[in-house]
């Protein structure tokens, strides 16, 4: 700011409302006199109204009447939905006696298949059959040409089934 500005104000920054100084004393008293009067909160109960608020409340706490119970599982609907029940049972199991497949259908080519994608062991295997499947005459009977045996290792052998990791 500037010097001059400084000592140049013409107006003081500051007001007081006209006669302010004149009526203070007034206002003052009038607001003392008026919280001396209005000692009491204004607000009041009706006459004995703490004596009989025990008994007014006990009477709409207790019972009057008691209210009729229903059942939601009454014998009547009980029966109905245990019938339902058991008919959609009925209907998923008479569904499930299909005949079985016929194993004679099977090809060699599956059982080999599923053998050797479901990575089945020997001991699995051997438990499967009994011992009248492992006598050694039925294994003797079956008389071989070298000449199918040489095709079928050759068609159905690879390099890598014959090595031994």
């Amino acid at each position: 700011m500037n010097k001059n500005n400084l000592q140049n104000i013409k107006k003081p920054g500051f007001n007081v409302p006209k006669d302010y100084f004149n009526n203070l004393e007034d206002v003052i008293l009038s607001e003392i006199n008026l919280k001396e009067t209005l000692s009491t909160s204004g607000f009041k109960t009706p006459k004995d109204y703490f004596e009989t608020l025990e008994g007014v409340v006990i009477e709409k706490v207790t019972e009057k009447k008691a209210s009729k119970v229903i059942s939601l599982f009454s014998a009547k609907n009980l029966v109905y939905i245990s019938s339902v029940a058991a008919a959609i049972l009925l209907l998923f199991n008479l569904s499930n006696f299909q005949k079985n497949g016929d194993w004679s259908n099977l090809d060699t080519e599956t059982v080999e298949n599923y053998m050797i994608n479901e990575d089945i062991s020997f001991y699995e295997i051997a438990a499967l059959l009994s011992d009248e499947d492992l006598k050694e005459e039925n294994f003797i009977d079956y008389n071989f040409d070298k000449e199918n045996i040489e095709n079928y290792l050759l068609n159905n052998l690879e390099v890598e089934d014959l090595v031994i990791d």
